[in-house]
C-alpha cells in the first residue's frame, strides 16, 4: 500500500476536494522500487478501468519519467472536484489501495489557470503507447538498474 505524502502542505488534498470547481486535473506521482514497477502498472490499469466507469471521468494517462526512473505520474481529467471526490471516497476504490506496492504517492488537484493563451490552436493528439508497451518498457528499464 502506498504511503501518502502531500504535494503541497499548504493546500491538502482534502481541502482541494472541498472546492467546487471544474473541470479539474488530478496529478499523482508514485515512486517505487524497480522490482515493484510491474505491480504498480497492473494495479494502476485496474484502477483506471474502474475510474473510467465513474460519472464525471474524462480521461487519464500514466507517464513514466525517462532514463530508467521508477517514478510514475498519473494525469486524470474530471468534470469537477465533486465527481473526483465521489469516485475517490468510494469504498470499492479505497479497497484497491491495498493491492499497490509500497510506493510513495503524492496527489494534487489542478484547476485551469489560463485558457486563452494556449500553445495550439487546434487539437493535438499524441500517440500514447498501450499498457502492454509501457509494461514491457518498464520491466526492461527497471531490470537494467
Amino acid at each position: 500500500m502506498p504511503t501518502f505524502v502531500e504535494m503541497d502542505a499548504r493546500s491538502t488534498l482534502a481541502a482541494q476536494m472541498e472546492q467546487d470547481v471544474g473541470p479539474v486535473i488530478l496529478i499523482n506521482t508514485f515512486t517505487v522500487n524497480a522490482d515493484e514497477a510491474p505491480q504498480l502498472l497492473k494495479e494502476w490499469a485496474a484502477d483506471a478501468a474502474w475510474m473510467k466507469q465513474q460519472p464525471g471521468f474524462i480521461s487519464t494517462q500514466l507517464h513514466r519519467l525517462i532514463a530508467g526512473s521508477c517514478v510514475f505520474l498519473n494525469y486524470a481529467v474530471w468534470e469537477s472536484t465533486g465527481h473526483f471526490k465521489q469516485a475517490f471516497i468510494h469504498p470499492e476504490f479505497r479497497s484497491h489501495a491495498a493491492h499497490y506496492p509500497p510506493a510513495q504517492e503524492s496527489r494534487h488537484i489542478l484547476g485551469i489557470a489560463a485558457q486563452k493563451n494556449h500553445l495550439w490552436s487546434a487539437p493535438v493528439v499524441f500517440p500514447f503507447p498501450t499498457y502492454l508497451d509501457v509494461q514491457r518498457q518498464s520491466s526492461a528499464a527497471c531490470k537494467a538498474l
